[in-house]
């Protein structure tokens, strides 16, 4: 149960700091209408992942018996956290953009998330596998991943959302860049881990 914690925890960090068009989106709603706009935008994922989470892991459940595709499927997952935990360790400072559009930040933050690929290629390369193989565990491991990964995930983007409304400059000092740089190094590690039982089901190790 801690395990899947931990690396739910740690996903979800990687994905709710990390710049992209929802972290865009809730600095910009942050800086134009207040702290409360931009947290509107943070919960977005809530909403939009269910169907996403629900559709991958029937398939994973059904798709079962095939020890090739699965582990196919966790290569792929890797190379994705390899690529990200790449980005993540390069990115240097996060440039602000503001909007022009009125204030529907909840609506904006939903449609963003749903047209944004991350999601799908997240929950259908590592997400959906990883609560697949919770649940061989216990609903505990189960719970304990999608409650780490989503109070990270929203938890880190709601508080960015606090610190942007109180100082422009917290997305452009050393602490967030040598934070993203550690959460690189951690999201590399664990990238190793899926290529290797990705091997593994391929049996070649």
């Amino acid at each position: 149960m801690l395990h899947f914690l931990t690396i739910g925890i740690l996903l979800g960090l990687s994905a709710g700091l990390a710049p992209g068009p929802l972290l865009m989106l809730v600095i910009s709603e942050t800086l134009r209408h207040g702290t409360r706009s931009g947290i509107k935008v943070a919960l977005a994922p809530i909403l939009t992942d269910l169907p996403i989470i629900l559709v991958t892991l029937l398939l994973l459940v059904k798709l079962a018996g095939y020890q090739a595709l699965l582990g196919s499927i966790s290569l792929i997952g890797g190379l994705f956290v390899l690529y990200t935990a790449y980005e993540t360790i390069r990115i240097q400072t996060v440039k602000l953009v503001l909007p022009k559009e009125q204030s529907r930040s909840l609506l904006k933050g939903v449609l963003t998330n749903l047209l944004s690929p991350h999601p799908y290629l997240f929950w259908i390369t590592v997400g959906s596998p990883l609560l697949y193989k919770s649940l061989s565990i216990g609903l505990s491991a189960f719970v304990a991943f999608l409650a780490g990964f989503y109070l990270a995930l929203v938890g880190s983007k709601i508080l960015l959302a606090i610190g942007v409304g109180r100082s422009r400059q917290l997305l452009q000092g050393s602490v967030y860049l040598y934070t993203m740089r550690l959460l690189g190094v951690l999201l590399a590690l664990f990238a190793v881990m899926l290529l290797r039982d990705g091997l593994q089901l391929l049996q070649f190790l």
